[in-house]
């Protein structure tokens, strides 16, 4: 167990007092009149930060209070006029139309959404930055340690131009730099070697993407030209994503799988 976790280890242990409970419930009773107290008191950068975090709580607590108040209300159809012609027996009549603030075939798009970019790696092992990363020492004496040089596989564009030594914060060798994939189509079960378009996400984080690093799980984008797929409308796919299924900075090459 980690070392600062101490009273889930007690809790664990010897388990909680016997009116944990009721003191629970009573603190969260008293909890808004001791941050009003609170907010009545606090002074200066204190005192601003505490308002950021209270109008955002309160727009928040708007917002559901709206939709609740959406889904609850019955409005009557007879009010707006009907939506289709009805019959004279039935015009006096007035039907209670439920408001939904998600109607099903939203929530239907919503859940295709999520599923369309499902892939095949969903966790992957997060790197440090030990290990990305190296130190390089610069100045006359080395003393200066600011720059970096990329001990992983890289993606630079076309159009790149580099900044002059002095001024360059993170050295991208030029041995690491890749500019196609492997690429499997899960449905063709065939393999092609792709140009790469972009690095579109690095797991590890938004720095590694901006600079191109690709390392397991990453989402590239590939020029799928060659293989002559059309979307429905006709018109031809240029680009597709793919993720990186190994290690390229040990295999020597990028293997991925496009994202269908």
């Amino acid at each position: 167990m980690p070392q600062n976790e101490y009273i889930e280890q007690a809790q664990k242990r010897y388990g909680r007092r016997l009116d944990h409970v009721e003191r629970t419930r009573k603190r969260e009773a008293r909890k808004a009149h001791t941050d009003a107290n609170y907010l009545k008191r606090v002074r200066g950068i204190k005192a601003k930060l505490a308002q950021k975090a209270r109008y955002a709580e309160k727009a928040e607590i708007r917002k559901k209070i709206r939709e609740h108040e959406e889904k609850q209300t019955t409005e009557r159809v007879k009010d707006k006029g009907p939506k289709n012609a009805l019959p004279g027996f039935l015009m006096d009549r007035s039907e209670a139309d439920r408001a939904k603030v998600l109607s099903n075939s939203l929530k239907q798009k919503r859940k295709e959404k999520a599923g369309k970019w499902a892939v095949p790696i969903e966790k992957v092992k997060t790197v440090s930055e030990d290990e990305m990363l190296k130190a390089v020492t610069s100045g006359k004496r080395g003393k200066k340690s600011w720059k970096r040089l990329v001990n992983k596989v890289t993606f630079v564009g076309e159009t790149f131009t580099r900044r002059m030594p002095k001024m360059e914060r993170f050295i991208r060798p030029m041995a690491l730099r890749f500019k196609k994939a492997h690429v499997t189509h899960p449905e063709l079960k065939a393999t092609f070697c792709l140009p790469i378009i972009s690095v579109k996400k690095n797991p590890q984080g938004k720095m590694y993407t901006g600079l191109g690093v690709i390392t397991k799980g990453s989402v590239i984008e590939v020029n799928v030209s060659e293989l002559g797929l059309v979307t429905p409308s006709g018109k031809v796919v240029w680009g597709k994503y793919a993720q990186v299924t190994n290690n390229p900075e040990n295999d020597g090459c990028i293997n991925a799988v496009l994202l269908v």
